[in-house]
């Protein structure tokens, strides 16, 4: 069965890219993307996936997600069996692209419950023009979304999410990490953050918590948002000298930070599902979450971490609770909580969902 696989874009290294790495290399699969950073593949990991890209795509927010809905619009890739798109202006090909199923990180976010968030962090003229093009863009999107055959969600947040904003169910099917490719080494001195630099990531969180523990260290690791400066983010955060911020690493290097680290400490607003959590219990590492989204679904409190308030106070707790000797005793149990998202399940799953695909079917909701 030939498959194409269809992502937004490659210019960074994130949660999404991993995924449709993962899936491509475990399907055999052509992947099709905009702007390609040809490093990107064999940074994460990745150097045997085949990847094409459609169109190169300006930085500029809104104005890049119009055109890379328009590169998909107008694709033509033909003679695969399948496709499966991920991101959320991949379904813009989805139209024409049959049997076809989304791979659906989350809603466009900035339709629905972000929109006052996003609209509140722009100047009067932007805001008018944000308003705009989201009144303009979310019937296009929406229609998009109803060219889809099958949605498939990577947790059961967004799975509520899909059915409260665009009126559709979902098959769950939980986000790879390839366990096999993680280890322990030590509980360090340290406390790892691996994220984007964005305001949903809501890193000024973790520096003030940190800016209070003079004692403890936060390392970040994570390059900026397409369209974000990181000079003028990490001015604005202010960090104290026991911050230090990488930037982006490859996947050698990330992986050595959560093998050396003490935990991991994760902020994301309502996160989709959030795979660095399950990577640092992969590794036998604590995660230190605040108590929203997909984090409820792979931190089990008190046992592989702590699910926190999203208040400073509460992650210095945490923090001052997970010393070495209690976040080396939750090793076992967060090696095994990882095992349950193993990138090897999430290939036979997927398999098996494309593998059942109908070129003749009607654009319909599956279940969960």
């Amino acid at each position: 069965m030939r498959v194409a696989i269809l992502h937004d874009h490659m210019s960074f290294i994130g949660g999404g890219e991993r995924v449709v790495l993962t899936l491509a290399r475990g399907l055999g699969a052509d992947l099709y993307v905009t702007d390609l950073d040809p490093e990107i593949p064999r940074r994460a990991g990745f150097a045997d996936v085949r990847v094409t890209e459609l169109a190169k795509v300006p930085k500029t927010p809104l104005i890049r997600q119009t055109r890379q809905a328009k590169a998909f619009h107008h694709a033509e890739i033909p003679d695969h069996d399948a496709y499966v798109f991920s991101g959320n202006w991949a379904i813009a090909a989805a139209e024409t692209h049959t049997p076809n199923l989304w791979y659906c990180h989350t809603p466009a976010r900035v339709f629905y419950d972000l929109e006052k968030t996003f609209l509140a962090d722009l100047g009067p003229a932007k805001r008018v023009a944000a308003r705009t093009w989201i009144r303009r863009t979310r019937p296009k999107y929406e229609a998009d979304v109803a060219a889809v055959q099958r949605i498939v969600v990577n947790s059961r947040n967004v799975a509520d999410r899909v059915k409260r904003y665009l009126h559709r169910t979902a098959d769950v099917v939980y986000p790879p990490v390839d366990v096999s490719r993680h280890r322990y080494s030590r509980v360090g001195d340290f406390w790892l953050s691996v994220n984007r630099l964005s305001h949903e990531k809501r890193i000024g969180l973790q520096v003030e918590a940190f800016r209070r523990l003079p004692g403890e260290r936060l390392v970040v690791a994570g390059g900026p948002q397409v369209g974000v400066d990181s000079r003028t983010f990490l001015r604005s955060l202010n960090p104290p000298p026991n911050v230090k911020f990488l930037g982006e690493v490859d996947d050698a290097q990330l992986r050595e930070l959560y093998a050396t680290c003490r935990g991991l400490v994760a902020t994301s607003q309502d996160e989709d599902f959030g795979l660095t959590p399950v990577e640092a219990m992969a590794s036998g590492k604590a995660v230190v979450a605040v108590d929203e989204g997909g984090y409820r679904e792979t931190v089990i409190p008190g046992r592989t971490g702590w699910l926190v308030p999203a208040t400073a106070e509460s992650i210095v707790a945490a923090i001052q609770e997970g010393t070495p000797d209690r976040v080396a005793g939750m090793r076992p149990a967060c090696e095994e909580r990882a095992k349950a998202f193993d990138a090897q399940r999430f290939v036979e799953r997927m398999r098996d969902l494309v593998g059942r695909l109908d070129a003749g079917a009607e654009a319909a909701p599956a279940k969960y």
